[in-house]
């Protein structure tokens, strides 16, 4: 981590660390999904060989959302799988292939990259802020309330990733086109 807190640089990075994503900048948000969709996902991941754990036993899967503007692929990018759950489905996420590591999930129409908070060394993670889509959370769970629990993505969640958009020029690039990207 470096500079002032609006300047920190963190480095998100596989398992093994082949692959490694600088952070720059605040995140638009840290937060704990709880959509059918993570949880499928994640526990998919979690079957391959060596891979690490994605969903907690709460059945939420942490991520750092950041712009994609902010980010900048050191190592590794042509190391990535793609991810869809189904052909149609605009949300992919990315799985290092040396390692199995779940690295990000991207909506593509968006202009941000969520990336799972494990990858991001404990003390440099943000903490979570928020919980979202906790109605899809698996029966019998109770949360805390120690951060907000939201049903749906809240006007304070969707209020931070159109406050990035707009400091973006309202652009939404792919993750091709983020910096030292290299398929």
């Amino acid at each position: 981590m470096t500079g002032v807190a609006g300047d920190r640089k963190r480095i998100a990075a596989c398992g093994c660390g082949a692959v490694t994503l600088e952070l720059s900048g605040k995140p638009i948000v840290a937060a704990t999904c709880y959509c059918h969709s993570c949880q499928q996902a994640g526990r998919g991941f979690e079957a391959l060989p060596g891979a690490p754990a994605v969903v907690g036993a709460d059945g939420g899967t942490p991520y750092v959302l950041m712009r994609k503007d902010r980010l900048t692929w050191l190592s590794g990018s042509d190391r990535l799988a793609e991810h869809r759950l189904t052909p149609e489905s605009p949300t992919r996420r990315f799985v290092a292939r040396c390692c199995n590591s779940p690295v990000a999930l991207e909506f593509t129409k968006g202009h941000w990259l969520s990336v799972y908070s494990e990858r991001i060394p404990e003390a440099e993670r943000p903490a979570a802020e928020m919980r979202t889509i906790v109605g899809d959370r698996p029966d019998g769970v109770e949360l805390p309330d120690d951060i907000p629990n939201y049903r749906t993505p809240s006007g304070k969640f969707m209020w931070r990733l159109l406050t990035a958009w707009a400091a973006m020029g309202f652009r939404a690039p792919p993750v091709e086109r983020t910096a030292g990207y290299r398929p």
